[in-house]
This record gives C-alpha cells, structure tokens and sequence, in this order.
C-alpha cells in the first residue's frame, strides 16, 4: 500500500510539474506572438542619428516628410536619442495626461544642479502633487488680482524707459516679464533685492545647458557661484518675511505656509526654478504678440476697439487697469491664445518610458524618449481650419477648437509646468499695456525677417521702433545681426545636454 501511495505522489507531482512547464511554455509562445513592433521610421546615423536633417533645414519640412511618409507615430533619432515622435491630439493626450505616470519629463544634470535638486521638475509622486499645488495657488485669478495695478505700474515705467530707443523686442520683454514675475513671487519684499536678483539670473542662465564641470573659467562654474549667491539673497528674504507680520498671497507666502513644513533649501529651489521657467515663454509670447498685431491691422483695430471701451467706462481718477477689466476683454483673450498657437512657443517636449509601452499597437521601449510635436498640432487642417492663418476669431465660430485634445499652450497634464495651466490668465494683466501701446503706436515696428532653417527655441528679437522717430534717419534703420550660427551653437548645446543625460543613465 504505502508503495502505491509513493507512486500516485509522484505521479501526481510530474502532473503539476508538467501542467506548470506547459504554461510557462505556452507564455513564452504568446510572448513572441504577440511581440509588438517598433514604430516605423528611420534612425540615420549612429549616435548621431537624424539631428541633423531635422536642424539645418526648417523643423516643419522635416516633421511633415516624416509624417507624410510613415502617419502620425514614428521612430527617430535626435539628439543622441532614440525617441518616438506623435503627432495627433489624441497620442499627446495620452502622454501628458492620461498616461502620464508611464512617460517621466527628462533634465540635463547641469539644469537640476543649476535650479535645485528640490524643485517641481525634477520630482514625481506627493511631493510633486503638493508643490504644483502651492505653485498654482499662488498664481490663480484670486490670487494675483491684487497685483493687475502694480504690473500695469511696471508696464507703464517700462515704456517710459523705451521711448526714443531702437530696442531688442525680445531681450526687453525678458526684462519686464522678469520683472513681472518678482513682483508675483515676492510682493513688495523683491524690491530690496531686483537688481542682485538679476545680475544672478543672468549669469545662471548662461551656463544653464553648458557641461556641469565645475572647474574655475567655466561657464557652468560661473553659474554655480551665482546660484549660490542666489541662495544666500533668497535666506535674506526668507528671513525678512519671518519678522514681518501679516498674512502673504503671493508664491513665497504660499510656499512659506506652517502647514506646508516646506525646508527652506525646498522653498528657495522651488522659487528660482519658476522664475527661470515662466521668463523666456511668457517674453516669446510677447514679441509674437507684437508681430503677429503689426501684421494683422484689423485684428489690432479691433482689439484697440476693446480697450478704448474699457477706458472710456472709467472715471478719470480710476484710470488704473483692474482684475475686473481683464475679464472684460474677449477679443484680447483670444488673441493670446490665437498667439499661442500660431507661435507655438515650444515645438515639443521630451518624455521618457519609464517601462515598456504598448503604445496604439507599438511597443515604446523603456529608456526611449517620447516627443509630443506641438507645432504639427497647432498647424494641422485636422485640427485647425487655415492653421498657418493667424486669425483669433476662431475660437469663437471654428468647431475643430472645440474638440477634446491637448492644451493650445504645448506642455500640459499633471506633469506640465504649472505656469502653463494659467497662462492665459496670467498673460492677460501681463502683456495688456505694452501690447497695446506699441502696437497703437505707427511706426513703431522695423522689419526683420522670421528664421528660415533651424529650430528655435524661441521667437528670434523682433525690432521696433518708436513712433516720434523720423523714418528717414539713417539712425534709425534696421540694424540687423548675424543670426546664422545661432541654430549650430542650439544643436551644440542640445548634443552636449544629451551626453550629459546618457553619462547619467
């Protein structure tokens, strides 16, 4: 008997073990069957890939030939990466917003070093949650209402500054957005340290995409001492906040909160990386603001129309521009968002594949990087009627901007800039006076021509010049500068960012 039952134990042992092999068999045969295959393209040259196709030529030729010829998805190679590029609102979508745990934003380690291990950026999970919380609560309507009478103070002070100069429209729009947001950071505490504050951020931002040797002569060195300095003035403010009484709605004081248990090294990354990130996009968005009015007389007309109203409703002792009176213009909300998308302020972001991804039939490998095209969005007839027509109208009669898709501004979802989400309403206050008074102004524009090759950043300067100058004065002529190795010196800096992220990896 007991020899019977040791036979049916093992009997009954190479059953399972044979069930078990049989699974394990038929897994690795549905595995292959249904291995999915890499998005078709092409990769080009080895590390080098297609980077150079892509920037020595106009980026929307080479995003529509590829589009063209393999659909909406498709595999390249830029910047040292292997990535894959999406072209349609709906894969955006699932990218940046309901996929978006699956695809991790990627920084160069010179750009964490420069703004602080502890910002936003470079953080997923609670601590990113409840930091974007802080920084859009700080940045909201009821928040930064108070404030529409010191920006349009600033705006005023600005022009004054400008009158009977050629300027760099770009350059000086960094300044007053610059200036802009210290005043939403830090309240009336940013007066005390504007300048310092400055003269830091710009040495910061010439080493930003630089190689993060810290060796003396160096740009990246020089960034970091200046970074420190930052530091430094930013333990001043914090400490000159404590002994001051009273409650603060601005971005520090959301920051600041007891109940937040924020340390000061988080508060003082967190307020130098907003300032880096909302400066360049909100100026870009200026000058093409400026362009786009200039070139377009009755969409000018008609927004001048709107502020002439606006004015005219006001007692003479009320001149001064109110949150109230932002709400109150349709046609210039519309302008910027028109403005957004034409511009297309970024062509596109990166994203990694945190895992392998089952991405509409193709397999995204994990380390890939991820590219949203937000141009060929903004630009396509699917999405847009006349895209390349500037025309703000359209968001009021163009069904195809009603459609479900991703935000008009690039960058969106749970893991976008908080800026993004509340730049229209932000921009409103922001861009309303020198919008307007320059482009009221005849004149006031000299003409220099839109970057044929190469893929910006962003707007290249436009020049303008002002109304009481004589046009015939050889002073005031287009002065024009070499631009051409702009574009090289760019795809030196994204090659050298891209090593930078490998020698990390």
């Amino acid at each position: 008997m007991e020899f019977i039952s040791s036979c049916s134990m093992i009997v009954a042992l190479v059953f399972i073990s044979a069930i078990y092999v049989l699974r394990y068999i038929l897994k690795v045969l549905s595995y292959r069957h249904v291995q999915l295959p890499l998005p078709p393209g092409t990769m080009g040259w080895p590390y080098i890939g297609e980077t150079f196709q892509l920037y020595s030529q106009n980026p929307n030729v080479f995003f529509a030939s590829k589009i063209k010829k393999y659909g909406s998805i498709f595999k390249s190679h830029i910047l040292g990466c292997p990535c894959v590029m999406i072209s349609s609102p709906e894969a955006a979508k699932v990218v940046l917003v309901s996929k978006a745990h699956l695809f991790k934003p990627t920084f160069p380690a010179s750009k964490e070093r420069i703004l602080g291990k502890q910002a936003l950026f470079f953080h997923q999970g609670d601590y990113h949650t409840k930091l974007r919380r802080l920084v859009l609560r700080a940045f909201m309507p009821e928040s930064i209402k108070d404030i529409v009478p010191d920006i349009e103070s600033l705006a005023v002070r600005s022009l004054e500054s400008w009158q009977g100069n050629l300027i760099t429209t770009f350059e000086e729009m960094k300044t007053y957005t610059y200036n802009v947001g210290l005043i939403s950071i830090f309240g009336k505490d940013e007066v005390l340290y504007r300048e310092d504050l400055k003269r830091c951020y710009y040495i910061l931002e010439k080493g930003y995409n630089s190689m993060p040797i810290n060796v003396p002569g160096t740009l990246f060195h020089q960034a970091m001492k200046a970074r420190k300095e930052l530091a430094q003035i930013m333990a001043k403010i914090l400490s000159l906040r404590r002994q001051t009484k009273g409650e603060h709605i601005d971005l520090l004081g959301s920051l600041m909160g007891e109940a937040e248990g924020l340390t000061d090294q988080q508060i003082a990354d967190n307020i130098i990386g907003v300032i880096f990130a909302a400066r360049d996009t909100t100026a870009s968005v200026l000058t093409w603001m400026l362009k786009f009015l200039a070139e377009n007389p009755s969409v000018l007309h008609a927004v001048t129309e709107e502020q002439e109203a606006i004015m005219k409703c006001k007692e003479e002792k009320e001149k001064a521009l109110t949150w109230e009176d932002t709400k109150k213009m349709p046609i210039t909300t519309r302008v910027i968002q028109e403005t957004l998308r034409v511009a297309s302020i970024l062509s596109f972001t990166f994203r990694e594949a945190v895992e392998d991804v089952d991405f509409n039939g193709y397999l995204i490998p994990k380390g890939w990087k991820v590219l949203p095209l937000f141009r060929n969005i903004h630009h396509s007839p699917d999405n847009f009627q006349q895209p390349e027509k500037f025309d703000p109208s359209r968001f009021e009669w163009d069904p195809l901007v009603s459609r479900e898709s991703i935000g008009k501004t690039g960058d969106t979802g749970p893991r976008a800039p908080p800026h993004h989400q509340i730049q229209v309403d932000y921009d409103g206050p922001t861009e309303w006076h020198p919008v307007w008074t320059l482009c009221s102004s005849p004149g006031w524009f000299a003409d220099q021509a839109d970057p044929q090759t190469g893929l910006q950043p962003f707007a290249l300067p436009y020049k303008f010049l002002n109304n009481n100058s004589d046009k015939n004065d050889d002073n005031n002529k287009r002065k024009t500068r070499p631009e051409e190795d702009f574009w090289w010196k760019m795809l030196e800096v994204h090659c050298i960012c891209n090593r930078i992220r490998e020698n990390q990896g």
